[in-house]
Protein backbone atom coordinates (compact mmCIF):
# COMPACT_ATOMS: atom_id res chain seq x y z
CA UNK A 1 0.00 0.00 0.00
CA UNK A 2 1.39 3.40 -1.00
CA UNK A 3 2.04 5.70 1.95
CA UNK A 4 1.10 9.37 1.96
CA UNK A 5 4.78 10.30 1.76
CA UNK A 6 5.33 8.40 -1.49
CA UNK A 7 2.08 9.48 -3.17
CA UNK A 8 2.55 12.14 -5.85
CA UNK A 9 1.00 15.55 -5.34
CA UNK A 10 0.77 18.68 -7.50
CA UNK A 11 1.77 21.79 -5.54
CA UNK A 12 0.68 24.70 -7.72
CA UNK A 13 0.95 28.25 -6.40
CA UNK A 14 0.50 31.74 -7.90
CA UNK A 15 3.70 32.93 -9.54
CA UNK A 16 4.00 35.89 -7.18
CA UNK A 17 2.37 36.31 -3.75
CA UNK A 18 2.70 39.59 -1.88
CA UNK A 19 1.54 39.43 1.76
CA UNK A 20 1.34 42.07 4.48
CA UNK A 21 -0.19 45.33 5.62
CA UNK A 22 -0.01 47.97 2.91
CA UNK A 23 0.86 45.49 0.19
CA UNK A 24 -2.15 46.60 -1.91
CA UNK A 25 0.14 49.30 -3.31
CA UNK A 26 1.95 46.52 -5.14
CA UNK A 27 -0.95 46.07 -7.57
CA UNK A 28 -0.65 49.35 -9.46
CA UNK A 29 3.14 49.24 -9.36
CA UNK A 30 3.20 45.71 -10.80
CA UNK A 31 0.83 46.68 -13.63
CA UNK A 32 2.84 49.83 -14.47
CA UNK A 33 6.15 47.97 -14.55
CA UNK A 34 4.77 45.68 -17.24
CA UNK A 35 3.31 48.45 -19.36
CA UNK A 36 -0.33 47.39 -19.23
CA UNK A 37 -2.91 50.09 -19.86
CA UNK A 38 -6.34 48.36 -20.04
CA UNK A 39 -7.60 46.87 -16.80
CA UNK A 40 -10.90 45.29 -15.73
CA UNK A 41 -11.64 45.12 -12.00
CA UNK A 42 -14.25 42.54 -10.93
CA UNK A 43 -15.69 43.58 -7.58
CA UNK A 44 -18.78 43.67 -5.40
CA UNK A 45 -20.46 47.04 -4.91
CA UNK A 46 -18.56 47.88 -1.72
CA UNK A 47 -15.11 47.18 -3.11
CA UNK A 48 -15.97 48.88 -6.40
CA UNK A 49 -16.19 52.03 -4.31
CA UNK A 50 -12.56 51.76 -3.25
CA UNK A 51 -10.87 50.69 -6.47
CA UNK A 52 -8.63 53.73 -6.11
CA UNK A 53 -6.71 51.76 -3.45
CA UNK A 54 -5.33 49.63 -6.28
CA UNK A 55 -3.75 52.71 -7.89
CA UNK A 56 -4.17 51.25 -11.37
CA UNK A 57 -2.86 53.03 -14.48
CA UNK A 58 -4.50 53.55 -17.86
CA UNK A 59 -8.12 52.76 -18.73
CA UNK A 60 -9.76 51.07 -15.76
CA UNK A 61 -13.17 49.44 -16.21
CA UNK A 62 -15.07 48.15 -13.20
CA UNK A 63 -17.64 45.36 -13.16
CA UNK A 64 -19.39 46.08 -9.86
CA UNK A 65 -22.37 43.72 -10.01
CA UNK A 66 -20.83 40.65 -8.42
CA UNK A 67 -23.52 38.81 -6.48
CA UNK A 68 -23.04 36.55 -3.45
CA UNK A 69 -23.00 32.94 -4.66
CA UNK A 70 -22.91 34.10 -8.32
CA UNK A 71 -24.93 32.17 -10.86
CA UNK A 72 -24.50 31.67 -14.61
CA UNK A 73 -26.42 34.87 -15.39
CA UNK A 74 -24.10 36.90 -13.16
CA UNK A 75 -21.13 35.29 -14.90
CA UNK A 76 -22.48 36.25 -18.32
CA UNK A 77 -22.70 39.87 -17.16
CA UNK A 78 -19.07 39.75 -16.06
CA UNK A 79 -17.99 38.16 -19.36
CA UNK A 80 -19.79 40.88 -21.31
CA UNK A 81 -17.95 43.51 -19.29
CA UNK A 82 -14.65 41.76 -19.97
CA UNK A 83 -15.34 41.66 -23.70
CA UNK A 84 -16.21 45.37 -23.78
CA UNK A 85 -13.12 46.32 -21.74
CA UNK A 86 -10.78 44.23 -23.94
CA UNK A 87 -8.64 44.09 -20.82
CA UNK A 88 -4.98 43.18 -20.72
CA UNK A 89 -5.33 42.65 -16.96
CA UNK A 90 -8.25 41.28 -14.93
CA UNK A 91 -8.26 42.01 -11.20
CA UNK A 92 -10.46 40.13 -8.76
CA UNK A 93 -11.06 42.54 -5.87
CA UNK A 94 -13.28 41.24 -3.08
CA UNK A 95 -14.30 37.92 -1.60
CA UNK A 96 -14.43 34.52 -3.24
CA UNK A 97 -17.29 35.45 -5.56
CA UNK A 98 -15.35 38.34 -7.10
CA UNK A 99 -12.17 36.31 -7.44
CA UNK A 100 -13.98 33.33 -8.98
CA UNK A 101 -15.71 35.50 -11.59
CA UNK A 102 -12.39 37.20 -12.32
CA UNK A 103 -10.81 33.83 -13.06
CA UNK A 104 -13.51 33.00 -15.59
CA UNK A 105 -13.43 36.52 -17.06
CA UNK A 106 -9.72 36.01 -17.71
CA UNK A 107 -10.12 32.74 -19.64
CA UNK A 108 -13.51 32.63 -21.38
CA UNK A 109 -13.82 35.83 -23.48
CA UNK A 110 -12.56 35.17 -27.01
CA UNK A 111 -11.88 31.51 -26.24
CA UNK A 112 -14.82 30.05 -28.14
CA UNK A 113 -15.78 28.16 -24.96
CA UNK A 114 -18.76 28.63 -22.66
CA UNK A 115 -19.07 27.88 -18.96
CA UNK A 116 -20.72 24.56 -19.85
CA UNK A 117 -17.67 23.60 -21.91
CA UNK A 118 -15.18 24.09 -19.09
CA UNK A 119 -16.97 22.59 -16.06
CA UNK A 120 -14.67 19.94 -14.63
CA UNK A 121 -10.91 19.59 -14.48
CA UNK A 122 -8.55 21.17 -17.02
CA UNK A 123 -11.08 21.73 -19.80
CA UNK A 124 -9.99 25.29 -20.60
CA UNK A 125 -8.26 24.76 -23.94
CA UNK A 126 -7.30 28.24 -25.11
CA UNK A 127 -5.28 29.44 -22.13
CA UNK A 128 -6.00 33.07 -21.36
CA UNK A 129 -5.34 36.39 -23.01
CA UNK A 130 -5.38 38.54 -19.89
CA UNK A 131 -3.06 38.67 -16.92
CA UNK A 132 -4.85 37.74 -13.68
CA UNK A 133 -4.39 39.51 -10.35
CA UNK A 134 -6.28 38.50 -7.21
CA UNK A 135 -6.75 40.82 -4.22
CA UNK A 136 -8.88 39.32 -1.41
CA UNK A 137 -10.75 41.62 0.94
CA UNK A 138 -12.07 38.91 3.28
CA UNK A 139 -10.26 36.13 5.13
CA UNK A 140 -12.06 32.96 4.16
CA UNK A 141 -12.09 31.52 0.67
CA UNK A 142 -8.38 31.46 -0.19
CA UNK A 143 -9.50 31.75 -3.82
CA UNK A 144 -6.50 33.97 -4.55
CA UNK A 145 -4.23 30.93 -4.25
CA UNK A 146 -6.15 28.39 -6.29
CA UNK A 147 -7.26 27.27 -9.72
CA UNK A 148 -10.98 26.67 -9.08
CA UNK A 149 -14.05 28.81 -9.72
CA UNK A 150 -17.62 28.01 -8.68
CA UNK A 151 -20.81 29.28 -10.30
CA UNK A 152 -24.38 28.17 -9.55
CA UNK A 153 -26.41 26.55 -12.31
CA UNK A 154 -29.82 28.29 -12.12
CA UNK A 155 -31.61 25.22 -13.51
CA UNK A 156 -30.22 22.49 -11.26
CA UNK A 157 -29.27 24.82 -8.36
CA UNK A 158 -25.96 22.93 -8.19
CA UNK A 159 -22.47 24.38 -8.15
CA UNK A 160 -20.61 24.22 -11.44
CA UNK A 161 -16.93 23.79 -10.57
CA UNK A 162 -14.22 24.76 -13.03
CA UNK A 163 -10.61 23.83 -12.39
CA UNK A 164 -7.84 25.03 -14.66
CA UNK A 165 -4.18 25.88 -14.29
CA UNK A 166 -4.95 28.81 -16.61
CA UNK A 167 -6.98 30.39 -13.78
CA UNK A 168 -4.00 30.59 -11.46
CA UNK A 169 -3.15 34.18 -10.56
CA UNK A 170 -0.03 35.78 -11.95
CA UNK A 171 -0.06 37.97 -8.84
CA UNK A 172 -1.89 37.50 -5.54
CA UNK A 173 -1.79 40.44 -3.15
CA UNK A 174 -2.99 39.65 0.37
CA UNK A 175 -3.23 42.89 2.36
CA UNK A 176 -4.85 42.22 5.77
CA UNK A 177 -5.67 45.93 6.13
CA UNK A 178 -8.29 45.51 3.40
CA UNK A 179 -10.27 43.31 5.82
CA UNK A 180 -10.45 45.87 8.63
CA UNK A 181 -13.93 46.97 7.52
CA UNK A 182 -15.42 43.46 7.57
CA UNK A 183 -18.17 43.34 10.24
CA UNK A 184 -18.03 40.80 13.10
CA UNK A 185 -20.63 38.37 11.71
CA UNK A 186 -18.91 38.18 8.34
CA UNK A 187 -15.51 37.94 10.01
CA UNK A 188 -16.77 34.94 11.99
CA UNK A 189 -18.35 33.17 9.02
CA UNK A 190 -15.46 33.69 6.64
CA UNK A 191 -12.99 32.70 9.35
CA UNK A 192 -14.77 29.39 9.85
CA UNK A 193 -14.78 28.91 6.06
CA UNK A 194 -10.97 29.17 6.11
CA UNK A 195 -10.98 26.76 9.04
CA UNK A 196 -13.19 24.30 7.13
CA UNK A 197 -10.80 24.31 4.17
CA UNK A 198 -7.93 23.39 6.44
CA UNK A 199 -9.83 20.81 8.50
CA UNK A 200 -11.39 19.09 5.49
CA UNK A 201 -8.00 18.88 3.77
CA UNK A 202 -6.32 17.57 6.94
CA UNK A 203 -8.95 14.83 7.50
CA UNK A 204 -9.31 14.03 3.78
CA UNK A 205 -8.65 10.69 2.07
CA UNK A 206 -6.11 12.60 -0.04
CA UNK A 207 -4.39 14.21 2.96
CA UNK A 208 -0.67 14.61 2.32
CA UNK A 209 2.26 15.65 4.53
CA UNK A 210 3.12 18.42 2.07
CA UNK A 211 -0.29 19.99 2.80
CA UNK A 212 -0.74 18.90 6.43
CA UNK A 213 1.62 21.58 7.71
CA UNK A 214 -0.41 24.34 6.02
CA UNK A 215 -3.68 22.79 7.19
CA UNK A 216 -2.68 22.44 10.83
CA UNK A 217 -1.10 25.88 10.98
CA UNK A 218 -4.19 27.37 9.34
CA UNK A 219 -6.38 25.75 11.99
CA UNK A 220 -4.12 27.07 14.75
CA UNK A 221 -4.15 30.57 13.28
CA UNK A 222 -7.96 30.64 13.12
CA UNK A 223 -8.29 29.31 16.65
CA UNK A 224 -5.92 31.95 17.99
CA UNK A 225 -6.84 35.04 15.98
CA UNK A 226 -10.51 34.75 14.99
CA UNK A 227 -11.95 35.55 18.44
CA UNK A 228 -9.69 38.61 18.65
CA UNK A 229 -10.68 39.87 15.20
CA UNK A 230 -14.37 39.52 16.07
CA UNK A 231 -13.91 41.35 19.36
CA UNK A 232 -11.91 44.17 17.74
CA UNK A 233 -12.18 44.53 13.99
CA UNK A 234 -9.35 47.06 14.04
CA UNK A 235 -6.86 44.57 15.49
CA UNK A 236 -4.38 44.53 12.59
CA UNK A 237 -2.37 41.64 14.00
CA UNK A 238 -5.50 39.48 14.28
CA UNK A 239 -6.53 40.43 10.76
CA UNK A 240 -3.10 39.44 9.48
CA UNK A 241 -3.33 36.08 11.25
CA UNK A 242 -6.69 35.36 9.60
CA UNK A 243 -5.46 36.46 6.19
CA UNK A 244 -2.57 34.03 6.48
CA UNK A 245 -4.93 31.25 7.59
CA UNK A 246 -7.14 31.94 4.58
CA UNK A 247 -4.13 31.81 2.25
CA UNK A 248 -3.04 28.50 3.77
CA UNK A 249 -6.57 27.18 3.30
CA UNK A 250 -6.27 28.14 -0.36
CA UNK A 251 -3.03 26.16 -0.58
CA UNK A 252 -4.97 23.15 0.74
CA UNK A 253 -7.73 23.36 -1.87
CA UNK A 254 -5.80 22.65 -5.05
CA UNK A 255 -3.95 19.41 -4.36
CA UNK A 256 -6.33 17.97 -1.71
CA UNK A 257 -9.62 19.91 -1.81
CA UNK A 258 -12.53 19.81 0.60
CA UNK A 259 -14.88 16.94 1.44
CA UNK A 260 -18.28 16.35 3.03
CA UNK A 261 -18.43 19.64 4.93
CA UNK A 262 -18.57 21.74 1.79
CA UNK A 263 -20.86 19.29 -0.02
CA UNK A 264 -23.40 19.38 2.81
CA UNK A 265 -23.14 23.18 3.04
CA UNK A 266 -23.60 23.91 -0.68
CA UNK A 267 -27.43 23.53 -0.85
CA UNK A 268 -27.76 26.29 1.74
CA UNK A 269 -26.07 28.66 -0.67
CA UNK A 270 -27.63 27.53 -3.92
CA UNK A 271 -31.19 27.11 -2.60
CA UNK A 272 -31.44 29.71 0.15
CA UNK A 273 -28.61 32.14 -0.68
CA UNK A 274 -26.95 31.65 2.68
CA UNK A 275 -23.46 33.15 2.52
CA UNK A 276 -20.87 30.45 1.89
CA UNK A 277 -18.99 31.11 5.12
CA UNK A 278 -22.14 31.08 7.23
CA UNK A 279 -23.24 27.78 5.65
CA UNK A 280 -19.88 26.17 6.36
CA UNK A 281 -19.87 27.40 9.95
CA UNK A 282 -23.30 25.85 10.58
CA UNK A 283 -22.33 22.48 9.08
CA UNK A 284 -18.74 22.29 10.38
CA UNK A 285 -19.41 20.67 13.82
CA UNK A 286 -21.73 18.05 12.32
CA UNK A 287 -19.22 16.76 9.79
CA UNK A 288 -16.26 16.97 12.18
CA UNK A 289 -18.17 14.78 14.65
CA UNK A 290 -19.38 12.41 11.92
CA UNK A 291 -15.83 11.77 10.73
CA UNK A 292 -14.27 11.53 14.21
CA UNK A 293 -14.57 7.74 14.59
CA UNK A 294 -12.46 7.03 11.50
CA UNK A 295 -9.89 9.84 11.87
CA UNK A 296 -9.62 9.99 15.65
CA UNK A 297 -5.98 11.13 15.81
CA UNK A 298 -6.50 13.87 13.24
CA UNK A 299 -9.71 15.03 14.92
CA UNK A 300 -7.78 15.26 18.20
CA UNK A 301 -5.14 17.36 16.43
CA UNK A 302 -7.85 19.68 15.08
CA UNK A 303 -9.35 20.19 18.54
CA UNK A 304 -5.92 20.82 20.04
CA UNK A 305 -5.03 23.35 17.33
CA UNK A 306 -8.26 25.22 18.07
CA UNK A 307 -7.46 25.22 21.77
CA UNK A 308 -10.44 22.98 22.57
CA UNK A 309 -10.51 20.10 25.09
CA UNK A 310 -9.63 16.62 23.93
CA UNK A 311 -12.59 14.39 23.03
CA UNK A 312 -12.99 10.89 21.66
CA UNK A 313 -16.76 10.48 21.48
CA UNK A 314 -18.50 12.04 18.47
CA UNK A 315 -21.05 13.72 20.73
CA UNK A 316 -18.31 15.47 22.70
CA UNK A 317 -16.51 16.52 19.49
CA UNK A 318 -19.76 18.00 18.24
CA UNK A 319 -20.47 19.83 21.50
CA UNK A 320 -17.04 21.44 21.68
CA UNK A 321 -17.00 22.48 18.03
CA UNK A 322 -20.60 23.72 18.05
CA UNK A 323 -20.13 25.80 21.19
CA UNK A 324 -16.97 27.29 19.73
CA UNK A 325 -18.77 28.37 16.54
CA UNK A 326 -21.77 29.68 18.46
CA UNK A 327 -19.43 31.60 20.75
CA UNK A 328 -18.11 33.44 17.69
CA UNK A 329 -21.66 34.55 16.89
CA UNK A 330 -22.27 32.07 14.07
CA UNK A 331 -25.88 31.02 13.48
CA UNK A 332 -26.12 27.28 14.12
CA UNK A 333 -29.74 26.54 13.13
CA UNK A 334 -31.07 26.02 9.60
CA UNK A 335 -34.49 27.33 10.58
CA UNK A 336 -32.97 30.78 11.16
CA UNK A 337 -32.29 30.92 7.40
CA UNK A 338 -35.85 29.97 6.48
CA UNK A 339 -35.16 26.27 5.91
CA UNK A 340 -38.10 24.05 6.83
CA UNK A 341 -38.24 20.34 7.61
CA UNK A 342 -39.99 19.77 4.27
CA UNK A 343 -36.92 21.14 2.44
CA UNK A 344 -34.45 18.74 4.00
CA UNK A 345 -34.93 15.63 1.80
CA UNK A 346 -34.34 17.62 -1.40
CA UNK A 347 -31.27 19.25 0.14
CA UNK A 348 -29.93 15.83 1.11
CA UNK A 349 -30.44 14.59 -2.46
CA UNK A 350 -28.53 17.57 -3.85
CA UNK A 351 -25.66 17.30 -1.39
CA UNK A 352 -25.34 13.54 -1.86
CA UNK A 353 -24.89 14.08 -5.61
CA UNK A 354 -21.72 16.14 -5.11
CA UNK A 355 -19.40 13.18 -5.56
CA UNK A 356 -16.33 15.28 -6.42
CA UNK A 357 -16.25 16.26 -2.73
CA UNK A 358 -17.99 13.39 -0.94
CA UNK A 359 -15.59 10.88 -2.47
CA UNK A 360 -12.77 12.67 -0.63
CA UNK A 361 -14.39 12.19 2.76
CA UNK A 362 -12.64 9.76 5.14
CA UNK A 363 -15.97 8.14 6.07
CA UNK A 364 -18.61 7.11 3.56
CA UNK A 365 -21.50 9.57 3.68
CA UNK A 366 -24.89 8.25 2.70
CA UNK A 367 -27.89 10.30 1.75
CA UNK A 368 -29.54 9.38 5.06
CA UNK A 369 -26.43 10.52 6.96
CA UNK A 370 -26.72 13.94 5.34
CA UNK A 371 -30.43 14.11 6.08
CA UNK A 372 -29.70 13.28 9.73
CA UNK A 373 -27.18 16.14 9.89
CA UNK A 374 -29.72 18.56 8.46
CA UNK A 375 -32.40 17.40 10.91
CA UNK A 376 -30.00 17.81 13.82
CA UNK A 377 -29.15 21.31 12.59
CA UNK A 378 -32.72 22.45 12.02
Amino acid sequence: MMSALTRSIDLTRPRHIEFGSGSVSMVGRWVRERGFSRVLVVADAFNAGRVDLLDLPGMVSVFSDVQPEPDAANLEMALAAAKTADAQVVVGFGGGSSMDLAKLAAVLPGSGQTIADVVGAEKVTAGRRAVLIQVPTTSGTGSEAGTRALVTDPVTQNKMAVQSVHMLADLAVVDPDLTLSVPPAVTAATGVDALAHCVEAFTNKKAHPAIDLFALEGIRLVGHWLPRAIADGGDREARAGLSLASLYGGFCLGPVNTAAGHAVAYPLGTRYHVAHGAANALIFPHVLAFNAPVVADRTAAVLAALGLPAAKESSAVFDFASRWCAGLGCEMHLSAFGVSAEDLPAMADEAHAIRRLLDNNPRDVGRDDILAMYRAAL
